[in-house]
């Protein structure tokens, strides 16, 4: 068989797959069942998401028994590296790892972060991990649902860890946050720079901070760095209910601290269990990911409407040259939509 009909019998095959035997692999942990359910979930077309959405319905059951995990850092602080290192620590414990991540900023060129699986090339590797770079599909609405949907899937097939990495900055921390149970910032020291350069807000989300790279001559550093942000977190509002976040030093890169680290996400976990703030969250991520998605849904729907989209063009000349108001347009806008639903 030549590689084009190779190619045309996977296509085929792809298409006629039952979804009732997808369920089936996932849930007996197929790790190539699981890539292809994903991409099924990323998929813009109508009838793909009908398939995913059935698939989702059917995996629902068996889905939300893992703890999730938010990983963001500063440029160059060792994010994959501590992935990796943990990763490989937790995988030889009998855990399941699935890597998720996530990039709004990847809108301006349309791509994904297809490097992840080379910058952790180890843990790529090992049977007990899963690694999946995922586009946002150009807007910060769909690392939402499309990541969301993704954890869904692999808790099903059996990965009991997830860790969600923030490759963009900005708003893609608030997202993730939103997303997670525990989220983790990882700075490097630098230092007064970094803390000046920090933002409240993102320390406020945090429920640990991480000073990586605390090793050779570079450790007293990352010793005093920790002191400075433990001192910094005293006056931020913890960022979970009965939790107290604090800064911990780490080397990703000698595997030095990672136990620690692992610890404090346990004692995490265990914590907010017994107060019922973990399970008070998850539902409230819950509502917000519905409310989330039916914005998400009447933007879709508005600007694909062809109408519309020539409409908005007409428009934004009018509003700024001044010969229209932006509220005007906005009801004119509107008033055409709701005709042709």
């Amino acid at each position: 068989m030549t590689e084009k009909q190779n190619h045309k019998f996977r296509k085929v095959r792809e298409q006629s797959f039952d979804i009732e035997e997808m369920s089936k692999e996932i849930l007996a942990g197929n790790r190539n069942m699981l890539a292809r359910a994903v991409t099924l979930v990323e998929s813009q077309t109508q009838a793909k998401q009908k398939q995913a959405q059935d698939l989702l319905h059917s995996l629902l059951p068996h889905s939300g028994k893992s703890i999730r995990i938010g990983i963001t850092g500063v440029p160059g602080a060792g994010k994959s590296t501590f992935i990796e290192s943990i990763g490989l620590m937790l995988c030889e414990q009998g855990h399941r790892l699935a890597v998720l991540a996530v990039d709004p900023s990847s809108s301006v060129s349309g791509g994904s972060i297809l490097g992840d699986k080379t910058r952790m090339e180890e843990l790529s590797k090992h049977p007990n991990a899963f690694i999946r770079p995922s586009p946002s599909g150009g807007t910060l609405g769909g690392v939402h649902r499309k990541t969301r949907e993704s954890i869904l899937l692999c808790e099903a097939a059996g990965y009991d860890i997830i860790f969600v990495e923030t490759v963009g900055v900005g708003q893609s921390e608030v997202i993730v946050r939103e997303l997670v149970d525990f989220f983790l910032l990882l700075v490097i020291t630098g230092a007064g720079d970094d803390l000046q350069g920090m933002k409240k807000g993102i320390m406020e989300l945090a429920d640990a901070i991480v000073v990586n790279k605390a090793d050779g001559e570079n450790e007293k550093n990352a010793l005093l760095a920790r002191r400075e942000y433990n001192q910094i977190l005293s006056l931020v509002q913890p960022a979970t209910k009965g939790w107290r976040t604090r800064a911990y030093t780490l080397s990703a890169l000698y595997k030095k601290g990672l136990k620690e680290i692992w610890e404090v996400i346990i004692n995490f976990s265990k914590q907010t269990k017994e107060s019922q703030v973990f399970y008070e969250r998850r539902k409230l991520q819950t509502r917000q990911w519905l409310n989330q998605s039916i914005r998400d849904e009447l933007e879709n729907r508005f600007y694909g409407n062809p109408e519309i989209k020539v409409l908005v063009q007409k428009y934004m000349q009018d509003v700024t040259e001044g010969t229209l108001t932006v509220t005007q347009a906005v009801m004119n806008l509107f008033d055409v939509y709701e005709r042709k639903k």
